[in-house]
Formats: structure tokens, C-alpha cells, sequence
């Protein structure tokens, strides 16, 4: 399937492959999509902008 793609840094591509084969997953991108998959669930499930800010500070996504 072709669609939107995002460029990694090489390091972080390599880390990405290392934890995929690692964690048993049938490619890196199929890890990545999980952990985009979780990481939104729970940005999404606050009810406000504000709350939404508030979790990713938290997460330390934003100062």
C-alpha cells in the first residue's frame, strides 16, 4: 500500500529495526505504526485542548 511516509534519522531507524525484530514484529513499520497507535490513544482521550497540552507535557513531547 502506498501512502504518507516520515522520515527517520538513521539512528533512529536503526533503533526502530533493532526493537521491531526484537519485540516480534513482522516489520519496523508495523512497530512503529503500534506505537503511533498507542501514543494517540492517549492524547486523545482528553477532553480539551488544554488537557491535550497538559498530557503532552507531561509525556515530555513539548516544554
Amino acid at each position: 500500500m502506498f501512502g504518507p511516509s516520515i522520515k527517520l534519522n538513521k539512528d533512529l531507524w536503526e533503533r526502530v529495526k533493532r526493537c521491531a525484530s526484537a519485540a516480534g514484529y513482522s516489520s519496523p513499520e508495523e512497530f512503529v505504526e503500534h506505537v503511533l497507535e498507542r501514543e494517540l490513544a492517549k492524547v486523545e482521550g482528553a477532553a480539551s485542548d488544554e488537557e491535550i497540552v497538559k498530557k503532552l507535557q507531561g509525556l515530555g513531547y513539548i516544554d
